[in-house]
């Protein structure tokens, strides 16, 4: 079992990352999502998020697609989206990645690990998972 720590870590490299060991049957537990980086500009990055949860809004909302807006929920949604959720090989892979806000008291005296592929080197403009699930009406 492994605990990621998602600080500084960007999404798409993370995700793709756990969604491949989460194939090959390991059971992955990831902290401080709301840390995670999304890199771009950041008017266009809650742009494209707003217009996802308007366009959901608009449809039949019992039906979806729903989008969420919690940092945790949309760090396993991107994890998901890297998965073949079609196929119960890509379900069970998913039920084994677990995704938490801060980190809980029982990954306390854990070491977490990190994942040198994914760092956010700083250079390019970025928003993290938790400035934009306030912009768009999150609660956490």
């Amino acid at each position: 079992m492994a605990v990621i720590n998602a600080e500084n870590l960007v999404l798409g490299r993370l995700a793709s990352i756990v969604a491949e060991r989460a194939l090959k049957g390991e059971t992955i537990d990831i902290v401080n999502a709301e840390k995670a980086i999304i890199i771009g500009h950041e008017n266009s990055i809650v742009e494209k998020w707003k217009r996802r949860i308007d366009l959901s809004a608009k449809g039949n909302p019992r039906k979806g697609p729903k989008f969420p807006k919690r940092p945790d929920r949309m760090l396993r949604r991107a994890i998901a989206g890297m998965l073949p959720m079609e196929s119960i090989r890509g379900r069970k892979a998913l039920k084994r990645v677990r995704v938490f806000i801060g980190i809980p008291e029982r990954f306390k005296d854990q070491e977490l690990e990190t994942i040198k592929i994914a760092q956010y080197n700083g250079k390019e403009e970025a928003i993290t998972l938790g400035e934009l699930s306030k912009k768009l009406g999150g609660k956490w």
